[in-house]
């Protein structure tokens, strides 16, 4: 859940596509005079391509005019947290919850501000107030209390968690960690030790005993169990598993390489543990390059895994952590055979339009447009893209055939209605400008209601 996203490209603040994210943040424009919805809106527009000084100086005369709305305040906030400037958006978000303290989404913004400057016990603050809001917010609050060594917090969370929405595999890890005190665990070592003496041939003894071993950060140990298993059962693609990562943690790509390929073609091993493997290798590769080629032949052992899109899935990691280039890389493999995929035609064309490439917004929307004619988001792009390269004309036409397929939703019609006043401004019809500008405020505080 960490860092919800906070910037959309130009104008997107009002565009987060229902297919894409769950919600969307909440935003209201008070505009009591022509003076500050152009000022607003120059603002949007000035952060929209990373001008915040601009935008800031926009906001101060908003601020001038309207001294206490919370909605500048958190644009504000936006603005500095871009800058990094963080007291400046510490403070501006602070001013958003003494005026309403029922503003999650500036609570959202403090906390960004204390995890991006490492100040953890603050954020702890922070999320407990979140967590009044949304419950989810615990998972959070488990990797605070880790970073923070406030292991007993931790484990009376993470119970919590694993009893009342089930465990999950990070917070199996960091109970593990917590736990890794070779004293818990003895006895069992002892036994399972005994057991592969007396039946050197079962391998679930010696699976069970790496974990342990692996758990408690006992690497040698565990490293030693798996050669034993490696040598009493040849065939077994367990002992694999554990040497893969054994391997990465020791940086030899290439033995990890070789035991990666012994494990995901196996009709041993669970599709969970072959997901996990690769989703080590993804990290292990974004940091080594060299790899890649690798990672790419590890997909296609997944082709016909129908419960996981590999490739999407890959794709989705690079997205959020905004590495355009391999996003687009990946999102382009899984389309090759899933061109229906609307979720994913929406994140290539997001990707396209986070990389500047809106020739490829403008042409790949507009031949989605043709695929899919009742789908509204691919006319929205179209009409981004094209006002993005003066096709002011066109992107009219698009916007204006695409909003008439919009069926309740509010975000979405608010970002056609400002990019429609951004082709009539092309065009230089002021006065459609104006009345399309009107029409997305309306619905900004229709929606905020």
């Amino acid at each position: 859940m960490r860092k919800l996203a906070f910037y959309q490209f130009i104008f997107g603040i009002f565009f987060i596509p229902n297919i894409l994210l769950a919600q969307t943040e909440p935003e209201d424009v008070a505009a009591v005079s022509s003076e500050f919805q152009d000022n607003y809106y120059e603002s949007l527009k000035q952060k929209g391509i990373e001008n915040y000084d601009k935008a800031i100086i926009a906001l101060e005369k908003c601020l001038a005019l309207e001294p206490n709305n919370p909605v500048v305040f958190f644009e504000l906030g936006k603005n500095y947290l871009a800058q990094k400037k963080y007291k400046d958006a510490y403070d501006n978000f602070e001013k958003v919850t003494n005026i309403d303290s029922q503003n999650r989404w500036a609570w959202v913004g403090m906390y960004d501000v204390c995890y991006d400057t490492q100040d953890y016990n603050q954020a702890i603050i922070l999320v407990q107030k979140l967590v009044e809001f949304k419950s989810e917010y615990k998972e959070d609050l488990v990797s605070l209390y880790m970073k923070t060594a406030q292991f007993d917090k931790a484990l009376e969370l993470i119970n919590e968690l694993n009893e009342t929405v089930g465990k999950s595999d990070k917070r199996e890890l960091y109970k593990a960690d917590i736990l890794k005190d070779a004293k818990y665990q003895s006895v069992e070592k002892v036994d399972l030790l005994n057991k592969i003496k007396k039946n050197p041939k079962e391998e679930s003894n010696y699976i069970a005993l790496i974990y342990m071993y692996s758990q408690s950060n006992q690497e040698e140990k565990a490293l030693e169990i798996a050669q034993k298993l490696e040598k009493e059962i040849p065939t077994s693609d367990w002992a694999q598993v554990s040497l893969f990562k054994f391997h990465l943690n020791n940086n030899d790509g290439e033995k990890a390489v070789k035991s990666m390929n012994i494990v995901l073609p196996s009709d041993k091993i669970d599709s969970k543990i072959k997901h996990r493997i690769l989703n080590e290798f993804l990290i292990f590769a974004k940091k080594n390059p060299q790899f890649e080629p690798d990672l790419d032949k590890a997909i296609g052992y997944f082709n016909d895994d129908k419960d996981v899109k590999v490739s999407k899935e890959i794709a989705k990691f690079y997205y959020l952590k905004k590495e355009w280039n391999k996003a687009e890389k990946y999102l382009k493999m899984h389309l090759k055979s899933a061109q229906d995929d609307i979720e994913a035609q929406l994140l290539l064309l997001q990707t396209f339009t986070e990389l500047t490439q809106f020739e490829n917004v403008s042409k790949t929307a507009d031949e989605l447009t043709q695929l899919f004619p009742n789908q509204p988001e691919f006319y929205y792009y179209a009409g981004l893209g094209n006002n993005q390269l003066g096709n002011f004309k066109k992107a009219k036409e698009f916007l204006e055939t695409g909003v008439d397929l919009i069926i309740d939703d509010m975000s979405l019609e608010i970002n056609f209605y400002v990019q429609m006043g951004e082709a009539f401004n092309g065009l230089g019809d002021m006065k459609k400008k104006e009345t399309y500008f009107t029409k997305a405020d309306a619905l900004i505080k229709k929606q905020k209601r």
